[in-house]
């Protein structure tokens, strides 16, 4: 089977027809946007760079949705960078709980001290600082400095790729180097000088409203008189997917060890890797389930009948979790050793980072204490 082509021919007809003025794109999505653009979202009534910043990053990989009630109380917590780089690292993550991707929280935090430290605690408005940033690319560098100070600047986010891909007819995978890197020259060229911020929050919004995924919109879409993909018939093939490799599954057993007072016993994970700096569950893999709490937490521990499995996913696997709930041997004095450890109080939490499936367990523990 041959590569996929960059882009695909289309009729000779319809390819006269392409031939436009560069700008028509991008006057006829101002066009639109003045009409239909998402304008009431919080991070659009604004022009504060740290919020603006804020939002770009709880938004990679994420719903809008999803991120509105996040943004309101992680600003209500966090009002500007200061803030949020003199707070606990524990008190950030707890914020993100249930959001994913918790290296984004991280690198956040990270963020504000070096803005703080190296920028006097203004924002930077060169883009070689701003992608300097723990956690920020070319991307969302450019989407901030367009945004909040008018910068001209190109952005390709998984919405902006598709829009231009199926707008040109670009047909390869958005993954591969050859693909970006075109897809790249074509944001660049359609990007205006005037109403720059309105263009980005203009193209990210078409992306998300009527050229979606799945079923695109096109009877609605602005620029759909010169859109390549439109004329062939087939947008939904624009780009063409990357090949999917069936997701490993791992398995683990979380321990719900419960201490004469009903606490649950947590365990902090290490800064890096699944579920970063986050409060867990001891989790063991060992058959022999005491053994393995007794040697790893000096625990003596009686072991009850496990919970139903349950499947939590993630981009490049599944994890399967056990649960299995345990009653504390004795006293708890060899744990409390242990600064990463504490004993949790699930009817009175505090303010730490939980995993999502943490979260869902320890409420079902409470209710069924």
């Amino acid at each position: 089977m041959g590569s996929i082509p960059i882009t695909r021919s289309i009729p000779r007809r319809a390819a006269g027809s392409h031939a436009m003025n560069r700008d028509t794109f991008s006057i006829r999505l101002l066009r639109w946007y003045d009409r239909h653009g998402r304008k009431t979202l919080p991070w659009k009534r604004t022009r504060d760079p740290y919020r603006i910043w804020v939002s770009e990053i709880m938004l990679q990989q994420t719903q809008v949705a999803t991120v509105i009630p996040y943004f309101a109380r992680f600003i209500a917590r966090f009002p500007d960078v200061r803030a949020l780089a003199r707070a606990r690292t524990d008190s950030v993550l707890h914020l993100w709980s249930g959001l994913g991707y918790y290296a984004r929280a991280r690198n956040l935090h990270q963020a504000a001290k070096q803005i703080v430290a190296e920028h006097g605690g203004k924002f930077p408005r060169d883009v070689e600082s701003v992608v300097r940033l723990p956690g920020v690319g070319r991307s969302t560098a450019g989407a901030i400095l367009a945004l909040a100070f008018g910068q001209r600047h190109a952005i390709l986010d998984g919405n902006v790729k598709r829009v231009l891909a199926r707008y040109h007819a670009v047909a390869a995978p958005p993954n591969r180097r050859e693909t970006e890197d075109k897809l790249w020259q074509l944001a660049e060229r359609h990007t205006p000088r005037a109403r720059v911020a309105d263009y980005t929050q203009a193209i990210m919004d078409l992306g998300a409203t009527l050229c979606t995924r799945a079923n695109p919109d096109c009877g609605h879409c602005p620029v759909r008189k010169n859109c390549r993909a439109y004329k062939l018939g087939t947008p939904q093939d624009f780009p063409a997917a990357a090949k999917r490799k069936a997701l490993p599954v791992k398995k683990t057993n979380m321990l719900l060890v419960r201490d004469g007072r009903g606490r649950v016993l947590l365990v902090k994970r290490p800064p890096a890797g699944l579920w970063g700096g986050l409060w867990g569950l001891p989790e063991c893999t060992d058959e022999n389930i005491r053994a393995c709490c007794r040697d790893h937490f000096g625990l003596d521990i009686h072991v009850q009948k496990p919970w139903p499995a349950f499947r939590h996913s993630f981009s490049h696997f599944h994890l399967d979790i056990t649960p299995i709930p345990a009653r504390l041997v004795g006293n708890c004095n060899g744990v409390m050793e242990h600064a990463d450890t504490v004993w949790y109080n699930v009817d009175r939490p505090d303010a730490r980072g939980l995993a999502a499936p943490v979260t869902q367990l320890l409420e079902r523990f409470r209710n069924t204490k």
